[in-house]
């Protein structure tokens, strides 16, 4: 577009005016984008199928086994009913071999209660020091800390064994509780979650009005580190009530079994001379084992969730 208004001996001026936005090239079509987000949503929709599918099969396998008797489980398909024996079932398994199932059960509680109780106890009081307290020697504890957590519990099984033994420990609840109240990776997930958990600022305040480091701890610092506190007790519980290693050198006594042990001796039983083949109460058995631990999750969901993320988080 030329101007009228030029200046006398000067040559006018050509103005070029922008294109419309609606006529600009586009730098990635919506077309395109929604494609990709489909493509995306599709792959992440299969993705969990599977994940969900490979998650659930064994559970339904052994939630529908559980209701079929001996008979019925040895001559029908694992996926579909075969009757309902479910309480007949239960029953036998409580009865079997004098209520043995019972003092089984009563044994894993107790050295949950105990061993990841005491636990978790430990490894909040230790990273809460770790994590608020500054000492000669901090950094080696943390490479201590990571190493231990690198170790597996297996490879610690047999010198373990060896140190019970000569203090005459074995075939003890001892045996299982001791080992189970150390957790490293329990340690180092408080020692991460008490660095932003509690303010440093609410801790001088504290001090600042003369309260002791007890004290303080138990009434400020504690209801702070719940979620971390619910996580570290989770996993701490999980791990106990599956231990099955460690009970095996363990534990000679029957009557000191965890469930796990317990119900590894009855599948042992048909591959035994003369024993009995009670494969419907192995499984019914490992239905009311895993019982306990779903309650536990879906309870503690939103504190476990919480806990996992809150570490990672700023304040």
């Amino acid at each position: 577009m030329v101007t009228t208004d030029s200046v006398a001996g000067q040559k006018p001026r050509t103005l070029h005016r922008r294109a419309p936005a609606s006529h600009r090239p586009l730098a990635v079509r919506p077309a395109r984008r929604r494609t990709q987000r489909r493509r995306r949503s599709v792959t992440l929709t299969a993705l969990t199928t599977i994940m969900l599918v490979y998650t659930l099969l064994p559970l339904a396998w052994l939630a529908i086994n559980a209701t079929k008797t001996q008979q019925g489980l040895l001559s029908s398909f694992g996926l579909w009913f075969k009757g309902f024996a479910l309480a007949g079932n239960i029953h036998d398994t409580f009865t079997y071999d004098h209520g043995i199932f019972a003092r089984w059960l009563l044994n894993t509680l107790v050295y949950v209660v105990v061993g990841a109780g005491g636990a978790t106890f430990l490894a909040t009081l230790a990273g809460y020091g770790l994590a608020k307290f500054d000492f000669v020697g901090k950094k080696a504890v943390f490479a201590t800390v990571i190493g231990a957590v690198a170790v597996p519990g297996t490879a610690l099984a047999v010198p373990t064994f060896l140190m019970f033994s000569k203090m005459g420990l074995t075939d003890t609840p001892w045996a299982i509780i001791i080992p189970s109240l150390i957790s490293p990776f329990g340690l180092y997930l408080m020692w991460t979650f008490s660095t932003d958990a509690v303010p440093a600022e609410i801790l001088e305040s504290a001090r600042v009005d003369g309260a002791g480091e007890f004290r303080t701890f138990f009434s400020i610092s504690l209801p702070l580190l719940g979620p971390g506190i619910v996580t570290v007790l989770l996993f701490n519980v999980v791990s106990t009530w599956n231990n099955y290693f460690l009970p095996l050198i363990m534990l000679k006594d029957p009557n000191w079994y965890p469930l796990t042990l317990g119900l590894k001796s009855w599948n042992d039983h048909a591959s035994t001379v003369g024993g009995d083949v009670i494969f419907n109460l192995v499984i019914t058995g490992s239905l009311l084992a895993i019982i306990p631990l779903i309650a536990a999750f879906l309870l503690l969901q939103r504190y476990w969730e919480s806990g996992l993320s809150a570490g990672s988080v700023k304040g």
